[in-house]
């Protein structure tokens, strides 16, 4: 029998049930216990322990000691766009759920991919920067404009101090309750520590909702016009 690929080591880490509630959970781009992880995942503390074990073999996740505790994290921001990539196909492809729940709505309107904006504002965002000229599509790779450039100068963000990180400026993430791009890279994460510092929305704890005020809505609506 020819060995398999990567892939299917990769699939078979991702495709455990218990393993792929304890991804999700990372998702949110904070640091969980394996207390909090086995939670997430319903299983019991030497199980998820086992699976916590083969997800760092695996290179999907990385562990700090801090004191007596152990924190798990995403090992990277590619492992998060792999998970949500994963999570488009099983919402379009996996069994449909007739009447999802108030939390699955939240979940769909504002969320945390991992350090930046998704869902339906995240995806809105995206789109009003594209229609404004502000990001340009290349090859389906999305590009800073002059005028963004200067729009995002004069809400004191600078794209300069970014364009001199390591990652990528300006990347796509495929949005898996929307089904369309929202914004990566740092310009997405730096425009969702705006959107929290400022007070127009707040992160809903122990999930990885974000929550919009009245007024952070307004706020939020016409920074997009």
């Amino acid at each position: 029998m020819k060995a398999g690929t990567d892939i299917a080591q990769i699939g078979s880490l991702v495709g455990d049930p218990a393993r792929a509630n304890m991804l999700a959970a990372l998702m949110g781009g904070v640091a969980l216990t394996a207390s909090e992880l086995a939670q997430e995942a319903g299983v019991s503390l030497s199980t998820a322990s086992a699976h916590l074990a083969k997800l760092t073999d695996g290179g999907l996740i990385t562990v700090a000691r801090q004191g007596r505790h152990r924190y798990y994290a995403l090992a990277d921001r590619r492992v998060a766009a792999m998970l949500e990539g994963i999570m488009g196909i099983a919402a379009e492809l996996g069994p449909k759920r007739i009447s999802p729940g108030p939390r699955d709505r939240a979940m769909r309107e504002a969320r945390i991919c991992y350090d930046h904006l998704a869902g339906e504002a995240g995806v809105a965002m995206f789109d009003s920067f594209i229609q404004r000229g502000f990001i340009e599509l290349e090859d389906g790779q999305p590009l800073l404009t002059g005028s963004g450039t200067a729009f995002f100068a004069s809400v004191d963000i600078d794209v300069g101090d970014l364009r001199r990180k390591r990652r990528p400026l300006c990347r796509t993430c495929l949005d898996w309750s929307v089904r369309r791009a929202h914004l990566a890279g740092g310009l997405g994460a730096v425009l969702l520590e705006r959107i929290l510092t400022k007070g127009w929305a707040r992160r809903e704890q122990n999930s990885r909702v974000i929550r919009f005020t009245p007024m952070g809505r307004r706020e939020f609506e016409l920074f997009l016009r």
